[in-house]
């Protein structure tokens, strides 16, 4: 299988990872990539958005499929260019990707799918999210409803930084303009208990979960600072219902899939499922419409069976025919290692030195996000993120191990990373 991967994160290179252990994967083509993914595929030069470019990339390296990584360019509709040339693409449309791409949309779809989730307001005026955190009180939870690269959300006690970030998001332009005409936050209730991420698989009609996973969002240890995109991750999840996987899909990921496609819009990619387990039962705390960052990074460690065939298979309307996905036991830890003024501006350029010296550890792997070569060829940073450590071993301790045994040997100055990633788990 010819396979062209659109994306250039740690979790494009988890994915080529995973792809190029398949051998059922006779060529992989990332773009743009990273110098990670420039070890194991072929990187080309790509604009994401540019569904025409995109189209015509697949084409020369005669695709069997394409794999679209980021949110940006699902919701931006580079799948339904890739569909209306004939080639089979992973990854909803354009119509489909509101589900990210618009918060308020996807509480429309919940409600009409009787999805349990929060209690939310959509607002459009300061006014009307004066209104909504006075109603639901502290901690205040406020979420730009349009796409903000996993930090668009609030979840505070300070009444005056809710209010701050509302208004950050509503000066905005954009927004799901097709839903409200105009920027909007949702307010939502604040739900107590500890959240967990699963993705599933679906083609429009059968949904296929993989293994869930929990990410950290905050900065630093015992999450205190800012929300980020996640500083890291781990599964499995030995504290979870045993059931778990078999409500979401029951409860969430079905009656989501039936929803729209009733509506006409079938939800073909993966459905990024962030849960709460409240003290009032299973609750959804957002949809994302595709692989998760850094959640990615752990599940596909531990897929144990193809992953080609499985993403070819949603995307042409055979999951209900091919093996349900196969695990190891293992655990898998990963921690993010981010660049200086991370999540604010970031300092670029700083060498990092030491990726190789931790790829060499055993049950360890490094996966690129932020990063670039220079002029010299030295690697450098080149965005917040920079690297995912990854550790496996027979048990969350001995995965948490590997993985900070990696950090350990890799120099990058200025970085930032938590140290206390799936302790006491």
């Amino acid at each position: 299988m010819r396979i062209l991967l659109v994306g250039s994160g740690a979790r494009e290179h988890a994915l080529a990872r995973a792809l190029s252990l398949d051998p059922a994967t006779t060529a992989l083509v990332v773009g743009p990539g990273n110098p990670g993914t420039a070890e194991i595929a072929t990187n080309i030069p790509l604009d994401i958005l540019d569904g025409a470019a995109v189209v015509a990339a697949a084409k020369e390296m005669s695709a069997d499929l394409v794999v679209i990584g980021p949110e940006a360019p699902l919701v931006a509709g580079v799948v339904d260019a890739v569909r209306e040339a004939g080639i089979a693409c992973f990854g909803p449309d354009r119509a489909a990707a509101r589900l990210e791409g618009s918060k308020a949309f996807a509480k429309e779809i919940m409600a009409a799918a009787e999805v349990p989730t929060a209690l939310a307001h959509v607002c459009t005026t300061v006014e009307q999210v004066t209104e909504a955190i006075d109603a639901f009180g502290a901690p205040f939870v406020v979420k730009d409803d349009g796409l903000a690269a996993g930090k668009g959300v609030v979840v505070c006690d300070d009444r005056d930084d809710a209010l701050a970030h509302a208004r950050v998001c509503l000066a905005k332009e954009g927004g799901d303009v097709a839903t409200l005409g105009e920027p909007a936050v949702v307010v939502e209730e604040f739900l107590d208990g500890p959240e967990i991420s699963l993705f599933c698989l679906s083609d429009g009609t059968d949904v296929v979960p993989l293994e869930p996973a929990q990410d950290y969002k905050r900065l630093a240890d015992g999450d205190a600072g800012p929300n980020t995109g996640g500083m890291g991750a781990y599964s499995p999840l030995a504290w979870a219902p045993e059931d778990l996987t078999a409500q979401v899909v029951e409860r969430v990921a079905l009656p989501v899939v039936r929803e729209m496609a009733r509506r006409g819009t079938p939800f073909v990619g993966l459905l990024y499922c962030g849960l709460a387990l409240t003290s009032r039962g299973l609750r959804v705390v957002e949809f994302n419409v595709r692989f998760g960052d850094p959640e990615t990074q752990v599940v596909l460690a531990r897929l144990a069976s193809p992953l080609a065939e499985l993403l070819h298979a949603a995307a042409t309307g055979r999951l209900g025919q091919v093996e349900a996905p196969r695990w190891h036991e293992d655990a898998a830890v990963t921690v993010v290692m981010a660049a200086h003024g991370y999540p604010g501006p970031v300092r670029k350029g700083d060498v990092i030195s030491g990726t190789a010296d931790a790829d060499a550890l055993d049950d360890v792997h490094v996966l690129h996000a932020g990063t670039a070569t220079d002029e010299n060829g030295a690697l450098v940073s080149a965005g917040g993120r920079v690297l995912s450590v990854v550790g496996t071993g027979v048990d969350l301790a001995a995965a948490r191990t590997a993985a900070y045994a990696g950090v350990d040997r890799i120099e990058l100055p200025g970085a930032q990373h938590r140290t206390d990633i799936a302790a006491g788990r």
